[in-house]
């Protein structure tokens, strides 16, 4: 598995965020039952810039704690059942691994947020990256029912790494 890990904010988080996003994704792609080596971009930036990114991607004017940018599309989430027949050219030739997307995490919200939830930014941090993971796994939050599932995987995400509110 390739997780490529990119800190590009000036604000500096005080703890071994390396640690937690690969461990994090690990576990999501293992709860997930992906059949395939996986290779994820993470980015960590600021407020500045996801703010531009999500004007430029979203057409939403103001920064988001978290944007996905998958690569497969799935007629349902985790389905890997099609994933090479369709989404062949999402394999790194060099590597045979599955580019499944690109996660980027604003660490001013990283901060902010686990201050107002009350819990630890290593909370806050493993959260956003198993967001994000579900949202590469095909998830998405648009209605409750949805919305109510990926919650759910998010919480037995988190709860193998022993991430807790």
């Amino acid at each position: 598995m390739t997780i490529n890990i990119d800190y590009d904010a000036a604000r500096k988080l005080d703890l071994p965020y390396e640690e937690i996003v690969r461990q994090v994704v690990t576990d999501a792609l293992e709860y997930e039952e992906c059949p395939y080596e996986a290779e994820i971009n993470v980015v960590l930036t600021d407020d500045e810039e996801i703010h531009r990114l999500n004007l430029e991607y979203r057409q939403i004017d103001r920064p988001t704690d978290v944007l996905s940018f998958p690569m497969v599309e799935y007629e349902r989430p985790s389905d890997f059942s099609r994933v090479e027949e369709e989404y062949a050219d999402c394999f790194n030739p060099e590597t045979g691994e599955l580019m499944l997307g690109d996660i980027i995490l604003s660490v001013d919200k990283v901060v902010e947020q686990a201050e107002s939830y009350g819990h630890s930014c290593a909370r806050e941090l493993a959260f956003l990256v198993a967001h994000s993971m579900l949202h590469l796994c095909g998830y998405d939050h648009m209605e409750d029912q949805e919305r109510e599932e990926m919650e759910e995987r998010q919480r037995r995400i988190l709860e193998i790494g022993g991430y807790k509110r």
